[in-house]
């Protein structure tokens, strides 16, 4: 289908040459011949701005859709029975004399590992477990207040009501990053770093040769885990739909964790490096010690990525909460809000808490970050299935009568083109 430039291209033809053949007969007499090409052209003019419509609500879908990973199973049964892989009776069948039957989910984990092409510490979950993807907690069923699972084992418990943790919005795979699941060996990823040059010539005159320059982007494997704690009573006992909490918290640990690391990694051993913190991307500043953000100071932003040809159905800006309230407050000289569609250059915005807030500059501190790019130039890769390995023995759970739990992704985030993003890191907000 015609991009949103290809249409409003079309459309402005043919306008041209509408206007071309009224300027000609001003008076509306068209021989029949140019009546047909106007008519032509008018039936078209509605069919292009109808089109223009779908594609303009499509890239839209398109921008909040969360990232697909580029390569799946290939077996939608398999696939199926994957999501519904319990992950509290993965646990509970590595507890001794717990008795639970897990065949189903050791019989998908051989699968999984199978397919990873490696063998797994623990019981290899399948990501899809998790409807988004360390803090250590314990869930227990004593009660009262020996543990926040006391409250899961109740004769009226109300588990569409489960106060969970305020966590930070998660937004890189909803931006549109790139999955890349189910990797074995390191991963280098060829990349076009310089086109072949065009050049006018005299005639009888040789054309200048210019060869094509290529590079590459790498992924390695890095890991990044949490650990908990569950009480026997709480895997054998609880009544409301424990599975439901234990998949949600450990992906939303996990997941989280993730994010940050793609948006302002260090990328020292062993974190990944962030798009923040990528040699090359753009850059716009504020001042010595950092400033407010401006509405002069956006366009800049925006405007050093688009004069890199950069585009796509994944560009957006990226920043935290403080940044979002102080757009939210900019003001017009006769001091009427601009509103964040004005200030963000109609562009769209997400907002989360893994944007640093902390940054400094100078004599500056506590300084934000706004980002502005290509999000679908953003490689997620991952190794490993959620390898999930239970410890019945660690003696402080042991002492307890609990076990615990430990996590494991195995992944990396890279930038396929630094110039796809730009960054305002000294925003005193």
């Amino acid at each position: 289908m015609p991009s949103i430039r290809d249409l409003i291209s079309r459309r402005e033809a043919i306008r041209a040459e509408l206007r071309d053949i009224l300027d000609k007969h001003p008076d509306g007499a068209l021989p029949d011949e140019t009546r047909a090409r106007a008519d032509a052209l008018e039936a078209e003019a509605l069919r292009v701005t109808d089109a223009e419509r779908r594609q303009a609500m499509l890239d839209d879908l398109d921008r909040r859709a969360a990232g697909q990973p580029v390569n799946g199973t290939g077996d939608a049964n398999l696939d199926r029975e994957m999501r519904s892989f319990s992950l509290v009776r993965a646990i509970a069948s590595q507890v001794p004399n717990l008795n639970v039957d897990a065949g189903r989910e050791r019989e998908l984990s051989q699968e999984v590992a199978r397919r990873a092409g490696r063998s797994f510490m623990g019981m290899a979950v399948p990501m899809s477990v998790f409807h988004q993807p360390v803090e250590q907690r314990v869930i227990t069923s004593t009660a009262p207040a020996a543990g926040p699972g006391s409250n899961l084992i109740a004769t009226d418990y109300r588990p569409g009501e489960y106060i969970d943790l305020l966590r930070n919005a998660l937004v890189v795979r909803q931006l549109g990053a790139r999955v890349l699941s189910g990797l074995v060996g390191n991963v280098a990823i060829p990349r076009l770093k310089e086109d072949a040059t065009a050049a006018w010539v005299n005639e009888n005159q040789a054309i200048p040769t210019s060869d094509m320059a290529f590079g590459q982007v790498s992924l390695t494997p890095k890991h990044v885990g949490a650990r908990t704690e569950f009480s026997r009573n709480m895997l054998l006992q609880s009544s409301p739909d424990i599975e439901t909490l234990v998949r949600a918290d450990f992906a939303a640990v996990l997941a989280a964790e993730v994010d940050r690391a793609a948006i302002n990694g260090s990328g020292v051993a062993p974190e990944p490096l962030g798009v923040l913190n990528t040699p090359g991307i753009g850059s716009v500043s504020l001042g010595t010690n950092g400033g407010v953000l401006t509405f002069d100071a956006v366009a800049d932003l925006q405007g050093m990525v688009d004069d890199a040809n950069v585009t796509g159905a994944s560009m957006a800006f990226v920043t935290n909460t403080r940044v979002r309230r102080q757009a939210a407050k900019m003001k017009d000289t006769t001091n009427v809000p601009l509103g964040l569609s004005t200030v963000f250059q109609g562009g769209m915005l997400a907002v989360t808490n893994n944007v640093p807030s902390a940054l400094t500059k100078g004599t500056g501190t506590n300084l934000s970050a706004l980002i502005y790019g290509n999000w679908s130039d953003l490689l997620l890769g991952y190794w490993s299935e959620f390898d999930l390995l239970v410890n019945p023995f660690e003696s402080v759970a042991y002492s307890k009568g609990n076990v615990q739990v430990r996590g494991m992704v195995s992944m990396d985030a890279t930038v396929r083109y630094a110039q796809s993003f730009a960054a305002i890191r000294d925003i005193a907000a």
